[in-house]
């Protein structure tokens, strides 16, 4: 299913929210509560659809069957988190085309080591910065659709400070990042510190239970972040209220207390469409 670009969406809304969607149906509710843009996290496909940690376990091929289930059924610009690129530059690559095939509006790529951790999570190990810098210019020249974002994530402000932070974003911009996923910050005016030296929109993670406080939109418009990312909100809240369903059932016997808390069939047929397919 043909999409706008990022770039497009931004052009409607500014600051662009790109919340998390982990599967098809997810992505519908989505665009159905009227957001513009949405995001697959590499957490989100380890955790969702493998049941495993965000430690590095999924390959191009898992994140790739979600993409394509997500873009065939639903329009809005997808972003798509691929850690490091799954390898060395021929890999990069092949995933960039790959990506475009099945739908994607633009990736990020990010500066650690393969065996990459959760942003959001101490010991952090990067790679230097010609690695990187080889890693989106290999991105960029493998781009078969020019409206394509490749997006540079950098996870060096945890792991080497702000001012080296800083030195890695203009060196990515450099390199032929469109946009910046700037990855930890715990203040406004570190986000103020990059925006202000940044020629490309920014992004700010902004993460349940990581290092990011949950700063409002307006306060990160201020702080001049064009695109606000919200990687596993509902993914979060489904969970606990599956938990609880379940537990429910299990201890009572019955979901009775649970049904008021859930979709009914009338409105999850109306989110597929379901009698226009009868």
């Amino acid at each position: 299913m043909q999409s706008i670009g990022l770039k497009a969406a931004l052009l409607q809304e500014n600051p662009l929210q790109i919340v998390g969607t982990i599967n098809a149906y997810t992505a519908l509710l989505a665009k159905r509560a009227g957001f513009r843009a949405i995001y697959l996290s590499g957490a989100g496909v380890a955790n969702a659809s493998l049941g495993l940690p965000d430690l590095g376990f999924t390959n191009l091929h898992d994140v790739a069957c979600d993409v394509d289930r997500i873009t065939n059924i639903c329009d809005l610009p997808l972003l798509v988190d691929i850690d490091t690129g799954w390898g060395h530059a021929f890999q990069i690559a092949r995933a960039i085309k790959t990506l475009i095939r099945a739908g994607a509006a633009g990736i990020h790529i990010e500066d650690q080591v393969d065996a990459k951790r959760c942003g959001h999570l101490p010991h952090k190990t990067l790679v230097d910065d010609s690695t990187m810098r080889d890693r989106i210019k290999t991105a960029c020249d493998a781009k078969t659709d020019n409206q394509f974002t490749i997006m540079a994530r950098t996870d060096a402000l945890q792991v080497e400070g702000l001012e080296k932070a800083i030195d890695r974003i203009l060196q990515y911009i450099d390199a032929g990042a469109d946009m910046i996923f700037f990855e930890g910050a715990n203040t406004l005016a570190q986000y103020q510190a990059v925006t202000r030296v940044s020629s490309v929109p920014v992004l700010a993670n902004i993460t349940e239970f990581g290092l990011t406080p949950l700063f409002t939109k307006e306060a990160l418009h201020e702080a001049g972040i064009q695109l606000i990312l919200y990687p596993l909100s509902v993914f979060r809240a489904m969970s606990q209220t599956a938990q609880s369903v379940y537990e429910t059932i299990r201890t009572k016997g019955t979901q009775t207390s649970c049904v008021p808390e859930m979709q009914t069939r009338d409105a999850l047929y109306e989110v597929l469409h379901y009698y226009d397919y009868e």
